[in-house]
């Protein structure tokens, strides 16, 4: 059962935004409720051009300039400890969406310590002040929502990915922190009654996204004329998931908490949750190449005549990779009454026209 939750009128506290999955959700919610106030929490890290992150601030400042809800930016790191708290202490949020993060498979190869800073010291700090919100009889967090990761699922053979399936032999440091987070909000959610739900986002994509994500530095390499690299010999399926569908599973998952209960011995079941959100269709990677180069010359980001056979080179699979993803949705679909639906086509051509703008026209 799901506790049903009114965002209007609340306090919410959204981590990681203005980074990609943050800015769009904030974008969302400064559109769509009546009131409140939003904190965006960020520390703006140079892990890509610092100007993107600043670039989706700026239009949530102007977003937030036409609404009726009031937008409050802090910089810093959630791996302040002390930082959290005093932001916890002032605001008071009842919502808290913890999308704070060092991201990235690969990076997480040469650079563990920021992914052990960010994502496990930062969300136990977030877990932490969680906890301590309901202290003196205060009413506290009424859900925590978090990102987690496909990632997790590491080289499971069996598909679609299920969130019953056994996830104990993650293939990169970045997975293993996430599955942490899970186990650590479980344990929150037992001892200190926080209802959480963690999300594990299938390769999202879109406008504004990350450029270390593969269609946006493809798009990137080809722009400038140099060679692609498709990994695994283009032998990938990946579960694309446009960014618009992340933020309506995440908006409805927000506005429904599990349900707090106590068990037969009198303590806490834990009120927690784990949700796949993906595309459901596993795409081919060349045929998700291939889409991306039609939208790019169609927006007139890559000429008519581009020869994409002469930049295209297929090579091996790299380290923390994984060959497909794939998720099954039905739990969020039963629970929430959502499923993902938008396609690569609409997807990758809302990205070219949206890189158009930004690189050529702006």
């Amino acid at each position: 059962m799901k506790k049903k939750i009114d965002l209007n009128n609340k306090t919410i506290l959204v981590t990681g935004s203005p980074g990609f999955i943050g800015a769009n959700l904030v974008l969302r919610l400064l559109k769509e409720l009546a009131g409140g106030t939003i904190i965006s929490f960020d520390n703006l890290n140079d892990y890509y051009d610092p100007k993107l992150k600043e670039y989706r601030l700026s239009l949530i400042e102007e977003a937030a300039k036409r609404s009726q809800v009031k937008h409050v930016f802090v910089k810093g790191s959630i791996a302040d400890k002390a930082l959290v708290d005093r932001v916890f202490a002032e605001y008071k949020p009842g919502i808290v969406v913890n999308l704070a993060a060092q991201a990235g498979v690969r990076y997480s190869i040469d650079h563990p310590d920021v992914y052990m800073e960010s994502n496990l010291i930062g969300f136990y700090n977030i877990l932490e002040a969680c906890r301590h919100s309901y202290d003196e009889g205060a009413a506290g967090v009424e859900h925590l929502v978090y990102a987690s990761s496909s990632s997790v699922y590491g080289g499971n053979k069996k598909v679609p990915f299920s969130t019953d399936d056994k996830v104990d032999n993650p293939v990169s440091l970045y997975a293993a922190t996430k599955k942490s987070n899970e186990l650590l909000a479980h344990c929150y959610s037992k001892l200190y009654n926080i209802p959480s739900t963690g999300l594990r986002f299938f390769t999202v994509y879109g406008p504004a996204g990350r450029p270390d994500m593969f269609y946006y530095s493809a798009t990137q390499k080809l722009v400038r004329g140099e060679t692609i690299s498709i990994f695994n010999y283009g032998n990938c399926k990946r579960d694309f998931t446009y960014v618009d569908d992340i933020v309506e599973g995440i908006l409805r998952v927000m506005k429904g908490a599990p349900e707090k209960a106590n068990g037969e011995d009198g303590l806490p079941v834990p009120p927690y949750a784990v949700y796949n959100i993906g595309g459901g269709t596993p795409e081919n990677l060349l045929d998700y190449i291939s889409t991306l180069q039609e939208e790019l010359v169609r927006a007139g980001v890559l000429p008519k005549d581009y020869d994409f056979e002469g930049h295209r080179k297929l090579v091996g699979m790299q380290p923390g990779d994984v060959p497909v993803t794939y998720a099954d949705s039905r739990a969020l679909e039963e629970d929430y009454g959502f499923k993902p639906s938008i396609g690569i086509r609409q997807g990758l051509r809302a990205f070219a026209e949206w890189y158009k703008a930004y690189y050529m026209e702006g």
